[in-house]
């Protein structure tokens, strides 16, 4: 015989408020599906006028710009702010989401049958009166190797009228319609979707905040 279900204890609030600088719906359904309630404000970075020296650089630059511009925001005040930007690294060239359809039919083109590096940079910024002293900042890059599969010219040119690639960086996403089309990963799959948990706990953990303590 079976133990009688239990009632769940009381909720406790969250020791901090949690900012995402990001419109994303992915990174911000990943964060509550590991026990995070954060609230979302867009940043407005041009990530266009961005530069860096290498893919990884770049994507590491662009989150650290996103959770700069939100961190000033009033509404941002006394807030954890988390910024991230991933872009797909292939030939030694950035790339982020496609321009139009036609780029995204050329770029999968290029990726089917290859493997690219998926980087997403990641930022932590404390904006409490904490964060005036040392440690209230900071920020890495995750990467992850993502072997493409063969995906026909029929199922691109179905997949690129779907709207989805023109979303997401690389114009593709393991948690969308082009996961069919993805052979495999060598490294953290969040990371591919839009933000690496374990590294955001490291970030966190650096600037003296425990991820249990931003628990819903």
């Amino acid at each position: 015989m079976s133990a009688e279900p239990t009632s769940p204890g009381p909720v406790r609030p969250p020791a901090r408020r949690l900012v995402l600088a990001s419109r994303s719906p992915a990174r911000l359904g990943l964060l509550r599906q590991a026990g995070l309630g954060p609230e979302v404000i867009v940043s407005g970075v041009d990530e266009d006028a961005v530069s860096a020296p290498t893919p990884a650089d770049l994507a590491r630059v662009l989150a650290e710009a996103k959770a700069e511009a939100v961190a000033a925001r009033p509404e941002a005040a006394g807030a954890l702010g988390v910024g991230c930007d991933s872009v797909l690294e292939l030939d030694g060239r950035a790339h982020g989401k496609p321009a139009d359809a036609g780029e995204a039919v050329v770029r999968w083109k290029a990726m089917r049958g290859r493997s690219g590096v998926l980087h997403t940079g990641h930022c932590v910024i404390d904006t409490g009166a904490s964060a005036a002293g040392a440690g209230g900042r900071a920020s890495a890059t995750a990467s992850t190797t993502v072997r493409f599969g063969h995906p026909t010219d029929e199922e691109i040119a179905a997949y690129v009228a779907s709207g989805e690639p023109l979303h997401v960086a690389g114009a593709f996403t393991l948690d969308g319609r082009s996961a069919p089309f993805v052979e495999g990963i060598d490294g953290n799959a969040g990371n591919v979707i839009g933000l690496s948990l374990p590294l955001l706990r490291e970030l966190l953990g650096a600037v003296g905040v425990a991820i249990t303590d931003l628990w819903v």
